[in-house]
């Protein structure tokens, strides 16, 4: 292993699966380890043999076909890692990462956890019987704004969410909801910290054969409410999300990463209100996450986005999809 600039032995990571997303994680990847952080990038998996030789000409790490055969050289002693990203298409998240852990392996895995429960709970089993660090790529988490908002929360009521895309061809084997909605659903989950009592939900498929465009009404036992609205077949990008709570309303801006305050105070002409944006240090969320994953894997300290956090939100994304079916079939909307 390298050594980085503190002198501490460079964490030897792999990435599996180097199509769009993947191709984020290597080049943050890189960067840190251009910069000395602690990191060096020893293998990538891809199964596409053009970008597999790509990545063969770029040279400094190995390049596999298949998660199989780069575990297979680990096994063998002629490869050394220490950690994985996993970035291939979400059908594959189960098998590819129990592997891995399996392998004694951390894991960094882009969500969702997995395609249904049963998978998703044997993964965070197997982390918790392994002690190995299973993260999963909720990336809102790691949003400054999102950072800057979560200490001020103080009982919220009313929460709604748009999280708008143009269409393009990635992560169609996923609906709109697991897709796009999710990141939504784990941070109001997280910030709302009450069951789900109640769900509500239509969707509709537009320019592919998943659910393209979705709105969702969910209410918890604590009584808050929240409504979101996701769509990958936008003429805009929009990422927001606003919420309310006794005396305040913030607004959190996801692309710009900017947090809006508007508090509400009593005086003895009425009530009187005060806006304020907060500093918010501005950071990619993507850097900033696996930043957070190899601290991690160093301290052995849980990640801040824990499977069982990931498994919750699959959950309530798998009941808005049953939800959306449901409704389909009521209003004859011919829907898978």
């Amino acid at each position: 292993m390298a050594e980085s600039n503190d002198g501490k032995n460079a964490l030897d990571i792999a990435v599996f699966g180097a199509g769009t997303f993947g191709r984020n994680h290597l080049r943050i990847y890189r960067q840190l380890e251009e910069s000395g952080f602690g990191v060096k990038l020893a293998a990538v998996v891809d199964s596409d043999p053009v970008t597999a030789e790509m990545l063969s000409q770029q040279g400094g790490f190995t390049v596999f076909r298949s998660p199989e055969a780069c575990l297979e050289a680990c096994r063998a002693g002629t490869l050394h890692l220490d950690a994985v990203s996993i970035c291939v298409p979400t059908s594959a998240h189960f098998s590819v990462a129990s592997q891995a852990l399996a392998q004694g392996l951390d894991v960094l895995l882009e969500k969702p956890i997995a395609v249904n429960l049963a998978e998703a709970d044997a993964l965070v089993g197997q982390a918790a019987a392994s002690g190995q660090i299973l993260q999963v790529g909720l990336l809102e988490r790691f949003n400054p704004a999102v950072t800057a908002a979560e200490p001020l929360v103080n009982g919220p009521m009313f929460f709604e969410a748009h999280r708008l895309s143009v269409f393009h061809r990635r992560a169609l084997d996923v609906d709109v909801v697991l897709d796009l909605m999710i990141h939504d659903l784990d941070i109001v989950l997280s910030l709302a910290r009450s069951p789900v009592r109640e769900l509500h939900a239509v969707g509709l498929r537009i320019l592919s054969s998943q659910v393209d465009i979705a709105n969702v009404r969910l209410e918890f036992a604590s009584g808050c409410v929240a409504n979101f609205t996701a769509s990958r077949v936008s003429t805009e990008t929009v990422r927001k999300l606003r919420f309310f709570q006794p005396h305040q309303y913030l607004s959190i801006d996801y692309a710009r990463q900017d947090l809006l305050i508007i508090s509400v105070a009593p005086g003895e002409d009425g009530a009187a209100l005060a806006a304020a944006k907060p500093a918010v240090q501005s950071g990619e969320p993507l850097l900033l996450e696996i930043k957070a994953f190899l601290d991690s894997v160093r301290t052995r300290r849980p990640p801040k986005v824990k499977p069982e956090e990931a498994r919750d939100a699959l959950a309530v994304a798998l009941d808005i999809n049953q939800a959306i079916r449901a409704h389909a079939a009521r209003a004859g909307l011919n829907q898978p």
